[in-house]
């Protein structure tokens, strides 16, 4: 299968990306790296170095690549700046998120992973969490 990889120069991606064409998968990695490293992406995989912000160019390279999936890893992660530039974070996590979401619906591809986090379940009500908590968000990068 081919998979198309956002973030994947970054720890989490880069591991996934491994792991993926370990199991036989064609990866493309699509990733900025404001926050990833080049050098961390597995030579066996096809690089472009991109960002979701650039609506026409994420279009394009899901478009000519024609993944069958999609695993979405490109996010902000960190609590504390999400409190000082929630800004940053509603615009990378979810506008730049959208222009990868129609890219998808745009080049037909049907399956897609979201890399989420637990900060949207906000403070846990029992241990451990599970995904049937309610999703309660204490800073704007859980949101």
């Amino acid at each position: 299968m081919k998979v198309f990889v956002t973030g994947g120069a970054g720890y989490i991606g880069s591991i996934c990306v491994e792991q993926m064409l370990d199991a036989g998968h064609d990866v493309v990695v699509f990733d900025n790296l404001s926050e990833g490293h080049r050098s961390a992406v597995d030579e066996r995989a096809m690089f472009i170095e991109g960002c979701l912000s650039d609506r026409e160019t994420i279009l394009n390279a899901v478009g000519s690549n024609q993944p069958e999936a999609i695993m979405h890893f490109a996010a902000n992660a960190l609590v504390g700046e999400s409190m000082t530039n929630p800004s940053k974070y509603f615009r990378n996590n979810v506008a730049n998120g959208i222009n990868l979401l129609e890219a998808a619906v745009e080049g037909g591809v049907r399956k897609f992973v979201f890399s989420s986090t637990c900060a949207t379940f906000g403070v846990p009500e029992t241990m451990p969490m599970t995904e049937a908590l309610p999703q309660n968000p204490i800073n704007p990068y859980g949101e």
